[in-house]
């Protein structure tokens, strides 16, 4: 059977991590809110009214692609293909092609920054089959500009972030949102996995103070993890409409 992506995937591993994967979005979640295009996000209003929920919709969707069989997964690229050409014809324009690239960028970027954080460093060919898997998604959805390798990537990325990025009323909203949704505490636990995570570009235009409490937390977890405690953690950190999603994400 072909699958999208191999079996004993780096890319994988990364995606059938629970706690990989809310870092992936932890941090995209600081990004998506500074992007210039964030406004797309709010012609629909599913994001501002249940940012948790669109989470896990967006997560459904990528471990779809991760894990099937190979057409079942194109079927899942397609389809995400399809809701996005829906909201450009209900909105009467299309979303630009960099927004498009931007995205793309938070996943390859923020997948192997979680990965490192919780961890370990990615070799050079785990980065570049990362990079190629998404890329692959991204070609399948007719996204143009798309770079040809992972060096190349890298360049495109840092000048999407010197470009596409800015603190504006939409940014203040959303984390409003953000704030709403977790509540005090959790919001303060995602903002400070914020701060290890993004990229410089993206740290200095979010609208919070930057100081950094969470590095010693971050060995702790890991301690718990080892001690097979770390179910335990998240059933207290998570808010209760959420848990049960979440600790199902674990790849079988």
């Amino acid at each position: 059977m072909s699958y999208f992506v191999k079996p004993g995937s780096v890319v994988r591993q990364i995606w059938g991590n629970p706690d990989t994967i809310l870092f992936i979005f932890a941090g995209a979640s600081a990004e998506f809110a500074l992007n210039k295009a964030v406004d797309w996000l709010y012609f629909t209003g599913k994001l501002p009214a249940d940012p948790i929920g669109r989470l896990f919709s967006t997560v459904e969707y990528a471990r779809k692609i991760v894990f099937s069989e190979q057409q079942n997964a194109l079927n899942a690229v397609d389809q995400i293909t399809a809701i996005h050409k829906k909201v450009e014809a209900n909105r009467g324009m299309s979303i630009p092609e960099w927004a498009y690239r931007d995205v793309l960028y938070m996943l390859i970027d923020y997948s192997m920054r979680s990965f490192e954080l919780l961890e370990r460093k990615l070799t050079a060919d785990e980065r570049e089959e990362l990079f190629m898997v998404f890329n692959a998604v991204g070609l399948r959805m007719g996204i143009t500009g798309l770079p040809g390798n992972y060096e190349e990537w890298q360049e495109s990325r840092t000048y999407h972030l010197n470009r596409d990025l800015a603190c504006s009323g939409f940014t203040q909203d959303l984390y409003k949102q953000y704030r709403k949704h977790l509540g005090a505490v959790r919001y303060a636990l995602l903002k400070q996995v914020q701060i290890l995570l993004v990229p410089q570009e993206v740290a200095k235009l979010l609208p919070f103070n930057k100081l950094r409490i969470l590095d010693p937390l971050i060995g702790a977890y890991k301690v718990f993890r080892f001690f097979s405690l770390d179910d335990i953690m998240k059933k207290i950190i998570l808010p209760e409409k959420y848990k049960d999603q979440i600790l199902a994400l674990k790849a079988s």
